[in-house]
């Protein structure tokens, strides 16, 4: 790959933002109507959307565990989601990144209050930039609130890296790419908890704590967002309501 100059000049990354922001976002609940529960992301270019089946019977029946549920996770990139297409069939990376989004999910799910059943989580990355996998995380989560299941907290998820030398927040797909480091973070806000931590690089003590920072305060903003996609799902009635007695 032909090297790019810098990516960072007087504190200004290639893409306009400073160090410390994240690319604009939209989340949005219950856009498919044919799954039990869904939800659509967009963070930077990335465009990713979520589908939750279950809790159901599994199939084969050997494979349902007594005390609690399986989750199952399809993390899928279509093959218009690149720069240059993509075959249909699930690479290396895909099955690699669909059992991290499934481990960084399943702290979060009551499992054992849906024993003998199978939840399924399927990702389609329409568009793909970097840190799609935190993307899909973050939208995942709100599938799986909109199909009922029953969750300890919301999992939100976004990455810190370095460039140039430089600790940034959420790199995007030319910074991944050119980047010394990636950091993918995933968080239960309300429980303070990490449910997954990467590091593709190599980073100073300081700098790992400067990225946890980074990577932490960025799922701050993303919470509030998927909050409010909950809100304007579940009670956008009583929010107009409440903004007609204003």
């Amino acid at each position: 790959m032909v090297k790019l100059g810098k990516l960072i000049n007087d504190g200004i990354r290639v893409d306009g933002r400073r160090v410390d922001e994240l690319r604009p976002y939209r989340l949005e609940v219950g856009v498919l109507k044919n799954a039990d529960g869904s939800a659509y992301i967009e963070l930077g270019k990335n465009k990713i959307i979520v589908a939750v089946y279950g809790p159901k019977e599994v199939h084969p029946k050997h494979l349902a565990l007594p005390d609690r549920c399986v989750l199952r996770c399809r993390y899928h990139m279509s093959p218009f989601s690149t720069d240059v297409r993509k075959t249909p069939a699930p690479s290396r990376r895909e099955i690699e990144i669909s059992k991290v989004i499934r481990e960084a999910l399943e702290p979060a799910i009551l499992v054992e209050e849906y024993p003998r059943t199978a939840i399924d989580i399927f990702l389609e990355v329409l568009q793909s930039d970097g840190g799609s996998r935190c993307a899909g995380i973050t939208a995942a989560s709100l599938a799986l609130v909109d199909a009922g299941i029953s969750m300890y907290d919301l999992v939100v998820a976004c990455a810190a890296g370095k460039v140039d030398g430089t600790m940034v927040l959420d790199l995007s797909d030319i910074e991944d790419k050119e980047g010394e480091a990636d950091m993918p973070v995933a968080v239960m806000p309300n429980l303070n908890t990490i449910t997954l931590l990467q590091l593709d690089g190599v980073l100073t003590h300081e700098e790992f704590k400067r990225g946890i920072d980074l990577a932490l305060s960025g799922c701050r903003k993303l919470y509030e967002a998927q909050r409010k996609a909950l809100m304007e799902r579940y009670f956008k009635g009583g929010l107009n309501q409440q903004e007609e007695v204003e």
